[in-house]
This record gives C-alpha cells, sequence and structure tokens, in this order.
C-alpha cells in the first residue's frame, strides 16, 4: 500500500517512496517517473495558489488549472480502460492527493470584511472601502464599472481566476462584521451552501428606501443588463443589497415595482436574508455581479440608453398606452403641465398661489392642459401615467423629482428650493439637473427663495443645514409667471417642429409593447 507524502526540513512535499520494481520492468519504470513528475508539479501549483488566496493578489491565469486537474482525473477515474494493480494503486494516489488538495484549498479560503474600515475616510474613492481588496471592469467604453464572479476566458476580466463569489454573516448593523471571500467550486468554504443562477449583489451608500438613492443603485445592473442584450443569462434570480456593508433585507416599494417592471419574474424581485442560514455559514454564489459605483463611470450616452430602457419598460409594465399628440387636429402643440407637489418639508407656504400662476400662464398657451398632483398619495403606476403625459414638471427639490425619467425625452423641468441650501447643501442639491442630463431631459433652472428661517450661525456654516433642509417654500408671482412663459414658449416651438418631421399630420406618440434592448 502506498505511503503517504511528507514534508523535508525545507517544507517540500515529497513522493512517497515505493518498493523498488524489477529493473527489467521498464513500463512500470516509466509510469513511476511520469507520477513523480506530475505530482511535483501539483505541489508546487498547490502551494503557488494557496499564497494567492491568501493575499486576495488577483492575477489572470489563462484558464482555470485546479478545474481541469479535477476534472481530467475525474475522466480518467471513470475511464473503462483495464488497468494492471499498479496502475489502479498509481490512480488511488492520484486521487488521494488531489482529495489533498482540495481540502487544503477549502481550509483555505480567506474571508475578509466587507467594509474596509481602513479606508473610511475616502469610502467612495477608488475600490471602495466595499470589497476593497478586488477591481472593476468596463465592457465599453462608458460602460457601467462592475465585477462578475466566475471569470477565466477573458484575461481583461480576470478577477475571480474562476473562482466564486462567498459572503458569510448577515449583520444589519456594522458591515465589517460581514464578510466576503473568493472559493473554487470544486472547494468551496466548510459547510458553504452553493446558491444556483445569477445573483445581483448591490451596494448603496445611502439607502434604498429612497426613490432617489434606489434608481441609483437599479442604473448599473441595468446597463449591464442591456450591455447583455437582455439575454436570458442577465435576469437575476435574487438580490442582495449592503449599504455600508450592512445587510438589507428590502427595498422601497417604488424601487420593487421598477426592478419587477424591468427584470419581470413572478412577483417582486427576491431581496436575500439568507433565512435558513448559520450566521458563520458561508454561502457561494454560481454566479454573480457587484456593482459598487452606481452610475459612477458611466458616460451620458450609456446613461440615456439606459434610462430609455426603464421607461420603455416601466411603460409597458403599467399598460400605459396614451396616444399622444405633438398637436390636435388644427395643428396646435398640445403641452402638458404638471404641478407635482409635497406636504410637509419642501412644500410651497401658499401653493395656491403657485397654483393659480401657473394655472393662468397655462391657460394663455393654446393646447396647454395643466394637472396638479401630490407625490405622496400616488402608486408606483399612478405616477408613470402622469408623467407620460407631462412635458413640463414643476415641483420643489425632492425624491419626487426622480420621476422625471419617465418623461418622452426633451421634456423641461422647473425646480424650486428653500431658503440657505445654495451655500450649505453641497453637491447633492444638483442631482436633478445631473438626472435631467443623463436621461435625455431640459433642466430649465432652479428658484431659490430668499426668504426663510433664520440660522443662529453665518449662513455658509454646514450647521444651518438642519435649519434650512427642511424649510418651506414661498411664492414670487412675478418671477414665476415670466419663468412660466419662456418654458411654455420653448415647449411650444419644440412641438411645432417636431410636429413637421411627421408625416400627414399623423403624429401620434404610440407606447411600444417592447422595449429595445442592447
Amino acid at each position: 500500500m502506498a505511503k503517504s507524502p511528507v514534508a523535508d526540513r525545507n517544507n517540500v512535499i515529497r513522493p512517497p517512496t515505493t518498493k523498488a520494481k524489477s529493473n527489467n520492468n521498464s513500463t512500470k519504470h516509466r509510469m513511476a517517473k511520469l507520477a513523480i513528475f506530475l505530482f511535483t508539479i501539483s505541489a508546487t501549483a498547490l502551494f503557488f495558489y494557496l499564497s494567492e488566496i491568501q493575499s486576495l493578489h488577483l492575477r489572470s491565469p489563462p484558464s482555470s488549472w485546479f478545474s481541469d486537474l479535477i476534472h481530467t482525473n475525474a475522466s480518467s477515474s471513470s475511464s473503462a480502460v483495464v488497468t494492471t494493480g499498479d496502475q489502479q494503486a498509481d490512480d488511488e494516489e492520484h486521487r488521494l492527493i488531489i482529495d489533498s488538495m482540495t481540502e487544503k484549498l477549502r481550509q483555505s479560503v480567506t474571508f475578509l470584511p466587507l467594509k474596509d474600515l481602513r479606508y473610511s475616510p475616502v469610502p467612495l474613492e477608488g475600490h471602495t472601502w466595499f470589497m476593497s481588496s478586488l477591481f472593476d471592469f468596463q465592457d465599453e467604453d462608458g460602460g457601467v464599472q462592475y465585477q462578475e464572479f466566475p471569470f477565466v476566458s477573458d484575461p481583461a476580466k480576470g478577477n475571480s481566476l474562476g473562482r466564486l463569489l462567498c459572503l458569510k454573516g448577515r449583520d444589519t448593523h456594522d458591515g465589517s462584521w460581514n464578510y466576503y471571500a473568493l472559493a473554487w467550486k470544486e472547494a468551496l468554504p466548510v459547510n458553504a451552501t452553493l446558491m444556483k443562477g445569477l445573483t445581483f449583489v448591490s451596494y448603496n451608500h445611502y439607502d434604498y428606501g429612497n426613490i432617489w438613492h434606489g434608481l441609483s443603485s437599479l442604473v448599473p445592473f441595468v446597463a449591464w443588463h442591456r450591455a447583455h442584450r437582455c439575454g436570458d443569462s442577465s435576469f437575476p434570480d435574487r438580490w442582495v443589497l449592503y449599504h455600508w456593508g450592512e445587510l438589507r433585507l428590502g427595498m422601497g416599494l417604488w424601487l420593487q415595482t421598477l426592478t419587477e417592471a424591468i427584470f419581470g419574474g413572478e412577483g417582486p424581485p427576491r431581496v436575500e436574508g439568507f433565512e435558513g442560514i448559520g450566521e458563520d455559514q458561508p454561502v457561494c454564489f454560481e454566479k454573480a455581479v457587484v456593482m459598487r459605483h452606481n452610475e459612477g463611470g458611466m458616460s451620458r450616452e450609456r446613461r440615456i440608453e439606459t434610462y430609455d430602457l426603464m421607461r420603455c419598460k416601466a411603460r409597458v409594465h403599467c399598460n400605459v398606452t396614451l396616444d399622444r399628440r405633438s398637436t390636435d387636429d388644427q395643428g396646435v402643440p398640445v403641452i402638458g403641465m404638471t404641478l407635482f407637489l409635497r406636504t410637509g418639508a419642501r412644500s410651497f407656504r401658499n401653493e395656491s398661489a403657485v397654483i393659480r400662476v401657473f394655472r393662468e400662464e397655462c391657460g394663455k398657451v393654446d393646447g396647454c392642459r395643466m394637472q396638479v398632483a401630490y407625490s405622496n398619495n400616488l402608486t408606483f403606476c399612478e405616477q408613470v401615467k402622469l408623467m407620460s403625459s407631462t412635458d413640463i414638471l414643476v415641483s420643489p427639490h425632492g425624491a419626487q423629482l426622480t420621476n422625471m425619467f419617465l418623461m418622452d425625452k426633451n421634456s423641461s423641468v422647473m425646480e424650486f428650493f428653500p431658503k440657505g441650501w445654495l451655500k450649505v447643501a453641497g453637491v447633492g442639491q444638483f442631482v436633478y439637473h445631473w438626472i435631467a442630463s443623463w436621461s435625455g431631459m431640459n433642466h430649465r433652472g432652479a428658484w431659490r427663495d430668499p426668504d426663510g428661517n433664520n440660522c443662529p450661525f453665518p449662513e455658509d456654516d454646514r450647521r444651518c443645514m438642519s435649519v434650512f433642509k427642511d424649510g418651506t417654500i414661498g411664492v414670487n408671482e412675478t418671477h414665476f409667471s415670466q419663468w412660466a412663459q419662456s418654458v411654455l414658449g420653448e415647449m411650444k416651438a419644440r412641438k411645432l417642429e417636431d410636429a413637421k418631421m411627421t408625416v400627414n399630420g399623423n403624429n401620434f406618440e404610440h407606447v411600444p409593447k417592447t422595449c429595445h434592448c442592447g
């Protein structure tokens, strides 16, 4: 019976010794030399990859040597070729060696914290503090940044060296207590659960309840889905959501419905909570796509294409089949103006006066139709229908403005702020300028109320944001009136120009039943 391998003082594994065979048996002698050579190569590769796994230093090999080795051994073991007793002993020895290698790899899987506290001062820069040891990839110029596991065939995507992504822990309060690792499919961590299909893993620095922040986390997955031409293999079986590395167990209803509209499936998207899995029990994914930069790095062209797909999918999902005309039967442009109002923080102090001003200006333009709606009492599909009939959106700064991407492209947005935001709110106050640009809309400027609550500190002191953030907005009837006239005039001119490009005045704007992808 063959002896087990041993290590010398240099910690190099030597092949087992066997009883000497007859020098006349040249065939068996050659086989023994071949076994020694194969074992030496395997042992060297084992130590090399153990060190690679320990450091998670990721370089791209041309192929998955470990998988090939396993499959080659399995094929040879199942071969119908009749072997001699010595050959059978050698095969058994090789199997034991590979089993030993597999177990060593299994035990060597190293889990690192999802949230790397070393990068706390700059959590969103570079690789971010989420899965900080790994690199991102872009399929195309201006495309979305993502990680995909496993990936072997393309050296540029060799992040995982053919390994799967594994996660451990489900802490909802401290992301440094949740962990990630990479592991070969044939050598998953001890007690690991393998989840089949495609898993989307999302990192959001904010939350999944606010529709703006939720949309920002969804966009890169839609962009990846679109880049893969919406093929069957690009639809997720589940979502794993993280905020600062902390597990999140659900989405807001608006985001949930939009996700369902885009990716389909039977019912709402499945958000993984790892129910029935122990706190320290790893979970590995057959295929996983990770996003941690939201829309960061995407070009405006790629973003517009992505928002086009989301708009179309939302309208189809909500069965919005409005037959809108650029002009009516008399050639008069049809313009939809919507006042999308808030209650509470950042609402208008005298909303009746605001409604009156815009109603009067709309009434002066033939074909203008104004409607007033509140963001807190509409379902997702009601919001889709409302935006689909809106050419000019008038609304205070707030999450409800996220719905603007559901309007037809080249629609206009008018935004309003309480006192103090310009000096102390930071770049976040411009998010609706950005989404207007990214989704193909026209942001027609913002009005900033000069009056409001006073701050006990200098007005450029960041502490004043706690005073100004939830302030209300006044009214300047003269300015609002002139502003409305300008935006309505521009929209009328565009509608007339659009009408010239239609055939025989048949300028219905049908909502398609299928959406172009890729």
